[in-house]
């Protein structure tokens, strides 16, 4: 397992903490975890933990009860690179393949996520969508199409995760679906808590030969044993949080783009734009904003796929003649999604507005609210590979004036 840490932005402490859980378990003859982490000093919650080290540095993480500090063997102090350059993430994926040749790999992003979209920075231009691993040093981050190139550059993994807010979206898997043949993320913000690296990791010391699915039904099923323990859901209530996990297959993603464009097209024919303005009403969406910018979550625009189109159908003109074929559609895309791309979902608790998550079935993806600004960020989404295959914007130009 490879896991690069970007630590270097308001959340270091918990990257060491991170670090620090993978010791517990520690690595194997068969399985081999390696990490990349980074960190700084200045920062919004800056620690001193662990001698106040600056920089990027690599271990092999050893078995070590300490929680406070790292005892893993440290491997190279690469000085402070940009770990907000694909680059950076693919010469750690690159090289921990070469230095820890195995036959199956896990590759692990961990930072904060936007999902797909590039927040606006001072400086910069529109140019790509910027997703994932921000460094808060250097003002960079990896952008959505940046993530296909890592693994383009360093090659194919097993099973990608990312261990940040929003990115199971179909505008970040279709990037790299050909670079994982699992993904697992969730759909809302990760807490701060994670993912359980403990149970997941004793699993996979356990069956190190496990196959990719089998790995992700192990983070899914240890996440849902975490978050369903009395204080994680006291902590998702008290913040006002659902929270969810999946593991989705790769391979399945452009016949997704496929029935997902079939169902828009007949669902535009039908022109049950009354219909369609309830399923956006209604949609769970994810905290993009906060209860002081979007109180009632409806200017948020990511939202649960297969929740959409259940909502979509169930509030339909029966009488219209385009109905049965976008039912239809419609059925034959959620069934797809739950049987064909979804290998293990777990959905817990109620957002702050009462939505209940058991809606929430593995998958996010663009869906326009009410009009607001949450977060500033350039207009990137037509150059997505989603958006070109699908032609999902056309939908949402469409779902813009359902009102």
């Amino acid at each position: 397992m490879l896991v690069y840490m970007n630590g270097k932005s308001n959340i270091e402490p918990f990257a060491l903490g991170d670090l620090n859980r993978f010791e517990t378990v520690g690595s194997s003859e068969k399985v081999a975890i390696v990490a990349e982490i980074g960190r700084s000093k200045g920062l919004d919650n800056d620690t001193t933990a662990d001698g106040d080290w600056a920089g990027v540095r690599r271990y092999y993480v050893t078995k070590d009860a300490d929680l406070e500090h790292i005892a893993s063997p440290l491997l190279a102090d690469l000085g402070n690179p940009d770990m907000g350059d694909w680059r950076q993430a693919a010469a750690f994926l690159k090289w921990g393949k070469a230095a820890y040749p195995a036959k199956k790999y896990v590759f692990v992003i961990w930072d904060h996520g936007w999902g797909w979209l590039d927040p606006v920075k001072p400086g910069q231009g529109p140019d790509e969508g910027k997703s994932i691993s921000h460094d808060f040093v250097t003002g960079n981050y990896i952008g959505t199409r940046q993530m296909g190139s890592i693994f383009k550059e360093a090659g194919k993994v097993d099973m990608y995760v990312s261990m940040a807010c929003f990115m199971q979206m179909a505008e970040v898997a279709y990037e790299i679906k050909d670079g994982a043949d699992v993904i697992v993320g969730a759909e809302e913000v990760i807490q701060l808590p994670g993912l359980n690296w403990e149970s997941f990791l004793a699993l996979l010391k356990a069956d190190p030969s496990a196959g990719a699915e089998k790995a992700g039904v192990f983070m899914v099923d240890t996440f849902k044993e975490m978050y369903s323990r009395p204080d994680m859901l006291e902590l998702l209530a008290q913040g006002g949080y659902g929270t969810q996990l999946s593991a989705i297959r790769g391979a399945k993603m452009r016949g997704l783009a496929a029935k997902i464009k079939n169902w828009y097209t007949l669902a535009m024919a039908a022109g049950d734009r009354a219909a369609l303005a309830r399923a956006k009403t209604e949609v769970v969406r994810f905290e993009i904003g906060d209860p002081a910018t979007d109180p009632d979550k409806q200017i948020a625009f990511y939202g649960d796929l297969s929740h959409f189109v259940d909502l979509a159908a169930s509030h339909a003109d029966r009488s219209r003649p385009g109905y049965a074929a976008a039912r239809a559609a419609g059925e034959r895309l959620n069934k797809f999604i739950a049987d064909e791309l979804v290998i293990k979902n777990a959905s817990i608790g109620r957002d702050r507005t009462g939505k209940d998550f058991s809606a929430v079935k593995g998958l996010a993806i663009n869906i326009p609210g009410r009009p607001g600004t949450l977060i500033e960020y350039y207009p990137t989404y037509e150059k997505l590979l989603f958006a070109q295959d699908s032609g999902w914007g056309v939908f949402t130009k469409y779902l813009e004036a359902s009102n």
